[in-house]
């Protein structure tokens, strides 16, 4: 089985990389920023592929385009059998979020694409990409809830899009989710999506603020709960 994790940043990524011992093939995607790290695993004819965007102005890019990017040619280079985005994510503490805390998608979505027009438009723009028919079980055996993540191409939350997000039962926020399963979707590729908690949308602390103050224990908490993913499919 090949696995191939889409995660955005190299901080998100890094405890994942540094557990399994895993060597980047140096640019595997060139020209592209995107880059490979792998493990394979002869025994179990097994491999296992993180797929980071890359970094561009000096900074790890992120967001919905870099995403896209990423994992159309992760599939069309390594042809996995299934994509697992992890990464980190916005939550309610309304709705039981906590800094750290890990989730398994139920569903994904976009919540910043407001298209005029008709349902059949609407519903474009939304997307409500399914994920792998294995998530509920997974999120089960991890022991982890599971949420609706929402994706936006910013870090912030404008009231327009606040209001998708409640009308749509979003609970997790995030900037790439959506992205790479509509990629997904195309290829007819399934999709799992893991996510840990940085920031809290209805907490007065500043998005950003929190989301650098967090990142180290929501990244290392998302590679535990990898590491018992992997153990649970491989």
């Amino acid at each position: 089985m090949h696995i191939c994790y889409i995660i955005a940043m190299e901080a998100e990524a890094k405890p994942f990389i540094l557990r399994f011992g895993m060597k980047e093939t140096e640019k595997y995607f060139s020209p592209l920023p995107c880059r490979l790290f792998q493990y394979k695993d002869t025994a179990l004819n097994s491999t296992l592929s993180i797929v980071t965007l890359g970094r561009q102005h000096e900074r790890d890019l992120v967001g919905c385009e870099a995403a896209s990017v990423a994992t159309l040619a992760a599939i069309e280079r390594l042809k996995p059998d299934l994509i697992i985005n992890s990464g980190t994510c916005g939550g309610w503490k309304r709705k039981g979020a906590e800094i750290g805390k890990v989730y398994v998608a139920d569903s994904v979505m976009f919540h910043d694409r407001r298209i005029p027009g008709d349902d059949e438009w609407g519903t474009q723009g939304l997307g409500n990409y399914s994920v792998w028919k294995r998530s509920t079980d997974i999120a089960t055996k991890l022991g982890v809830e599971m949420g609706r993540v929402t994706t936006g191409s910013s870090l912030d939350l404008q009231p327009c899009d606040e209001v998708i997000i409640e009308r749509e039962g979003g609970e997790l926020k995030d900037m790439e989710g959506a992205a790479v399963a509509f990629v997904c979707s195309l290829l007819n590729v399934p999709i799992l999506l893991i996510k840990s908690v940085t920031d809290l949308c209805d907490d007065s602390a500043p998005t950003l603020e929190s989301f650098l103050k967090n990142l180290k224990i929501a990244s290392e908490n998302l590679s535990e709960a990898n590491a018992s993913l992997l153990k649970l499919l491989l």
